[in-house]
Order: C-alpha cells, then structure tokens, then sequence
C-alpha cells in the first residue's frame, strides 16, 4: 500500500490499490470509493496517453480485456 500526508487533516491517504488488480473494474471502483469517497476514477484503455497534470482525487483504473463481444 502506498500513501502520502493528507494535508486538510494530517492522516496518511491511500494512493494506490494494489488489490483490485484483475478484479472487474466495478469491484475495483468500489473498494477504491471506500478508501477515498471523493475520488474521480477514469477507466482508460491500456497505453492510453494521459496528462502528467496533478489530482490528487483522480484515480485512473487501466482496463487491457475485452469482457463481451463488442
């Protein structure tokens, strides 16, 4: 588990989920939502390009799987 200084209070805030990987990304956001509720979670293809911009709400979940027939 990662963290870092949560300055509004002082706690250490997860910043990465080790844990939800290979679970479906529903799961994921959940188990994510009940670590940091205000979080802003993007689901990105695999290699998508993404802005090096700092948020500390956005949680970006890449997906690699095809899960039905498109």
């Amino acid at each position: 588990m990662s963290s870092a200084v949560d300055t509004t209070g002082g706690e250490n805030k997860k910043t990465s989920w080790p844990e939800v990987v290979g679970l479906p990304v529903k799961e994921a956001k959940e188990i994510i939502l009940k670590d940091m509720p205000r979080a802003d979670i993007v689901v990105l293809p695999v290699g998508t390009f993404v802005t090096q911009e700092l948020n500390p709400n956005r949680v970006r979940i890449f997906v690699d799987t095809v899960a039905q027939t498109p």
